[in-house]
């Protein structure tokens, strides 16, 4: 997710956020104040010690149960709405003049190319019967989750901080980026080092070793450019007369130490699927808020549902067009993630006992990971205009 902080002057009162009326600094919100702060990172403060106390084998089939609920209305939906954003219009956006040259070659790529080679690739392993090659797909996944959680709770705070027009200077931004990413690192070597084989729908993958000397360095690195961030944080504290966007703050915090730190700890496998929830709901928040402005932006969307009855029992156009963009999500994600793996490992033949028994669950699950990594690194950029017009409008 990226930023932009070249939106100033009025904004609209969403959901109860409250609108710049003087022109100062901006007390805005995604959603709400209380909204965003459970769904950006703050909720992360009360989950997360939450599993410590519970005992697991007592509650494990709820919490199984519970888990493959939430999966279906936050992990995947928030998967299907990267699809539904970036497709949206693609033909003009990848090819007409309408967008920046270097933005269209990104769609293109990130549309095209990488769906096509990731394809290839799967197909490749599987003809070739090398399920090792397929394995590796899961630790590249991995590599870029940690790539794109830290983007992500990167973004967040830039655009906590342009709702709040409270600003970062550059070399702070720098800061942020490079800590970001040290930890990012330093957690994808040390889960390789930590498990040698693991794996995943009944298909194997492995990992390698990386010696102490560079984690030690990693770490030191690690430490010292937190110690920067804190000092950031400090000094813009100081500067904005005692506050910052907290709930910013709380996203990239919880997007680096938390998550990562939950992640690194030895727990058993069913509370890894609590992180990637947090991501997800972290995700709907600024995409819902997206999705609004779009709704809000095409011609007509104010009209009322039901032109003889008032809009307060009826709603308006562009609130039924968000619903349905949501339920349109859901929906996708389930057919994404069950409905055709299922559908495909039931009329396609193929070497199980080399592959597991799941194995298109398994590609698919790693497809549509990967290039949502791609898709987001195109529909959050500061350049994409789409971006400024319906994520600040």
């Amino acid at each position: 997710m990226a930023y932009s902080e070249d939106i100033s002057g009025k904004r609209a009162d969403v959901f109860g956020a409250v609108s710049d009326d003087d022109g100062g600094r901006a007390d805005r919100f995604l959603i709400s104040p209380l909204i965003d702060f459970l769904c950006l990172g703050g909720g992360s403060l009360i989950i997360l010690p939450i599993i410590f106390v519970l005992p697991l084998e007592q509650y494990r089939a709820p919490i199984a149960q519970g888990l493959v609920f939430v999966s279906f209305v936050v992990n995947y939906p928030h998967f299907a709405h990267s699809d539904q954003i970036f497709y949206r219009s693609f033909v003009r956006k990848a090819f007409s003049r309408e967008y920046q040259a270097a933005l269209r070659t990104r769609y293109v790529i990130a549309g095209i190319i990488v769906p096509a080679a990731l394809a290839a690739f799967f197909a490749g392993s599987v003809l070739s019967g090398d399920a090792r090659l397929l394995g590796l797909a899961v630790n590249a996944m991995f590599l870029l989750v940690g790539w794109h959680y830290v983007k992500q709770g990167y973004g967040v705070l830039m655009v906590d901080a342009v709702f709040k027009q409270q600003y970062f200077q550059d070399a702070d931004k720098r800061v942020f980026r490079v800590n970001a990413y040290v930890v990012w690192l330093l957690s994808w070597l040390y889960g390789n080092t930590a498990f040698s084989q693991q794996e995943m729908l009944h298909l194997h993958y492995y990992t390698f070793e990386t010696p102490a000397i560079v984690l030690n360095l990693l770490g030191v690195v690690a430490a010292v450019t937190g110690i920067m961030t804190v000092w950031v944080f400090a000094r813009r504290w100081r500067a904005n007369g005692g506050s910052l966007p907290y709930n910013g703050v709380f996203a990239y915090v919880a997007s680096l130490y938390f998550w990562f730190l939950f992640f690194s700890w030895d727990i058993d496998v069913i509370w890894l699927a609590v992180v990637p929830a947090l991501h997800s709901l972290q995700y709907l928040v600024v995409v819902w808020r997206y999705q609004l402005g779009y709704e809000r932006d095409r011609p007509g969307s104010e009209q009322p549902l039901l032109p003889f009855l008032p809009t307060k029992y009826t709603g308006k156009k562009y609130q039924l067009n968000l619903a349905l963009f949501i339920l349109l999500g859901v929906v996708l994600g389930a057919i994404a993630f069950w409905g055709i793996p299922i559908l495909l490992q039931g009329v396609v033949s193929y070497d199980a006992d080399t592959f597991g028994t799941s194995m298109f669950m398994f590609i698919f699950f790693i497809f549509i990971n990967v290039h949502h990594y791609f898709l987001d690194n195109v529909i959050w950029r500061r350049e994409n205009p789409d971006m400024r017009r319906y994520l600040f409008s």
